[in-house]
């Protein structure tokens, strides 16, 4: 009874977090359409969060209806004389009306008063991932020298005399590593140190240059779970330490990434330090198909953790303009690596499977929201930057769609009939339905 009460309880979790984070990206985008609309002299009917019974609403001074449905997995603004949630065709009130709200309808409002409102909601959307990049990269501040331990993390090694406020100078006779350097291979400076558990530190102590002993610089010390991975399945968790792997001692990162690599897929068992305590686990590492240097994609073994440094870094504030910057760095590598991904996928270079639908969603959501508020609101940014992209593929139903057909109408100077509108919006219901389908079926089949 208790496991699948436990199983319950991590189900309604992860329900939460993706209602949760599907509510913030969908409000935004919505709310782009219905505020730029509104600028642009288009009149909102209803906005609402979900779909089906209403469960609470209200009406603006502006005559809009804000309302919250029963199924809480997307929402729209419906516009006047709007046929439908799409604003694909008219519901043919818009005849009987005067030419002054005629005006307000989407349909007949002005070619770039359109264009403006539809394209506002992936903008916006795109817009909600810069700010929550940049403010994660404010509330975090930056790493610089002089490299300065703020706190030394827990691990199962004796002897370590590291402590909070010593500057780091060298590790095992070689220079501490400029962390701030773009071009530097952290991992060539790690795998060029001995593999011994404890080494020798110069630090400087209270204005004194002194060796003390501190653990190796690149433990197996799990500071991240990527989502869905093989590793979460396992029950390893944030600050784990990976002490052996079929019975042999490992130590550092780079030991057990040869070990997996190396598995080609078969189950390893794993020992885990854990608050003390020594833990049995077993996993089985799973196949990525990850960029290569060379352009392109090749294949991996991985069980989905991430490493991390022995210790934590005192860090200093971002600049604004250099967090926003970085922000915007940041949701343009996310678009460039979905558009990547996608390409490769269809072109038969990685596996389909990579597609995740509601179900995979989902899972990622709670697995995010399981690491912490930072990675569960990180997570909301990327997912709003795919939405917004996702919207913007030039298939009828989308926003994109809408776009398409507005550019025709720039260039032949009149709007495709209202039957063509109809089989086209059909045709693309049908291909995102489609899509989705396919994405569930990767969701319950794929590995």
């Amino acid at each position: 009874m208790a496991p699948l009460i436990a199983q319950f309880g991590d189900l309604f979790f992860i329900l939460v977090a993706f209602v949760a984070a599907l509510s913030v990206i969908v409000a935004i985008h919505e709310y782009g359409h219905y505020i730029v609309g509104r600028w642009c002299g288009i009149k909102a009917e209803i906005f609402s969060l979900g779909f089906g019974p209403v469960l609470f609403s209200r009406v603006d001074r502006h005559g809009t209806r804000w309302q919250v449905a029963a199924l809480p997995f997307g929402g729209y603004v419906k516009f006047l004389g709007d046929g439908n949630a799409a604003s694909g065709t008219s519901d043919g009130t818009a005849a009987q009306m005067t030419p002054e709200m005629r005006r307000q309808t989407m349909i007949y409002a002005p070619l770039w008063a359109r264009t403006l409102t539809v394209a506002a909601g992936p903008v916006f959307n795109f817009v909600l991932s810069i700010l929550i990049f940049g403010a994660v990269m404010l509330g975090q501040g930056k790493v610089e020298p002089p490299f300065v331990i703020d706190r030394v993390q827990p691990l199962p090694v004796d002897g370590v005399e590291l402590r909070p406020g010593d500057e780091l100078v060298a590790v095992a006779g070689q220079p501490f590593p400029d962390m701030t350097d773009p071009d530097l291979d952290f991992l060539a400076y790690t795998e060029a140190l001995p593999p011994d558990p404890v080494l020798t530190y110069d630090v400087r102590r209270d204005g004194t240059l002194t060796q003390v002993q501190g653990p190796h610089l690149s433990p197996i010390l799990v500071s991240s779970l990527v989502p869905r991975s093989a590793a979460i399945d396992a029950g390893i968790r944030q600050g784990d330490v990976i002490v052996s792997v079929d019975g042999v001692p490992v130590t550092v990162f780079d030991e057990l990434r040869q070990v997996v690599e190396g598995s080609d897929g078969r189950a390893l068992a794993l020992q885990v330090w854990r608050d003390g305590e020594t833990l049995d686990l077993t996993l089985t590492p799973r196949r990525s198909d990850e960029p290569s240097e060379e352009g392109g994609f090749e294949t991996h073994w991985r069980i989905g953790i991430s490493g991390g440094l022995p210790f934590e870094l005192e860090t200093s504030s971002h600049g604004l303009g250099e967090a926003a910057g970085d922000a915007v760095a940041q949701t343009w590598a996310v678009i460039t690596g979905s558009v990547s991904g996608l390409y490769h996928m269809v072109t038969g270079a990685i596996s389909s499977c990579n597609m995740s639908g509601p179900i995979g969603i989902a899972e990622v959501s709670g697995n995010m929201a399981s690491q912490g508020v930072d990675s569960f609101i990180w997570f909301i940014a990327v997912l709003s930057t795919a939405v917004g992209l996702l919207n913007l593929f030039p298939i009828p139903v989308l926003d994109g769609g809408h776009l398409v057909f507005y550019a025709y109408e720039a260039v032949a100077g009149r709007a495709p009939s209202e039957r063509a509108l109809r089989v086209m919006m059909s045709l693309g219901l049908t291909l995102i339905l489609g899509v989705m389908a396919f994405a569930l079926f990767n969701d319950i089949f794929c590995p």
